[in-house]
């Protein structure tokens, strides 16, 4: 079997360190791309470049905007009593998607992770307290993963932020629409017991 040419391998190892795309996607991507009509690959590019230079961080809750403060932070119809802290900025997306939080956001830019190197000075914690001492905030809502450290950054910040008048819970964990107990590991179904609630 023939070789292939080196930028289209050059193509391949790029487009395989993007997420969500293996080795077989990248070299699919990079076989069509190569074999595409020049203006539309150019476009392509164009918009990849035009995307990152505009796009960039909200200074007030670090969601993804291209104008900061972002469209949700310069919404006054939004509760800004209620504050969902989140790991990254496309967690923002997600929560939104669900059409059922009218709150705010804080993306931390992460979780803490001795670990892997990142400590709470390396998170968003300082603007958050910053804007806890400048804004109405009264309940903040904890949104972070369900492994070690989620769980630990998530009780990190509750004792940090803990303070008289604000109340700080976190998001109920419990079984996915849509499936059978046998498809739940057995941390789930634990915690979906704890978080019970009255049907009546």
């Amino acid at each position: 079997m023939a070789a292939l040419p080196e930028p289209i391998t050059s193509l391949i190892g790029a487009l395989s360190k993007l997420p969500g795309i293996g080795p077989r996607s990248a070299e699919r991507i990079a076989l069509h791309l190569v074999q595409a009509e020049s203006g539309a690959v150019q476009h392509l590019a164009e918009v990849m470049l035009h995307a990152r230079e505009r796009v960039r961080f909200c200074e007030v809750c670090g969601a993804l905007t291209e104008n900061s403060p972002c469209a949700i932070c310069a919404d006054p119809r939004r509760d800004a009593s209620l504050v969902c802290i989140v790991e990254r900025p496309v967690d923002i997306i997600s929560i939104e998607k669900s059409g059922s939080f009218r709150g705010q956001y804080h993306a931390l830019g992460g979780k803490i992770s001795p670990l892997n190197g990142v400590q709470p000075e390396d998170l968003r914690i300082g603007e958050l307290e910053t804007r806890l001492a400048h804004g109405p905030i009264k309940e903040i809502v904890m949104a972070l993963g369900t492994d070690v450290e989620g769980d630990a950054t998530s009780y990190y910040l509750a004792k940090r932020l803990a303070r008289p008048g604000l109340k700080i819970t976190r998001l109920a964990h419990g079984l996915p629409a849509g499936t059978g107990l046998e498809f739940a590991d057995e941390l789930t179904l634990s915690r979906a017991l704890e978080g019970r609630r009255e049907l009546l």
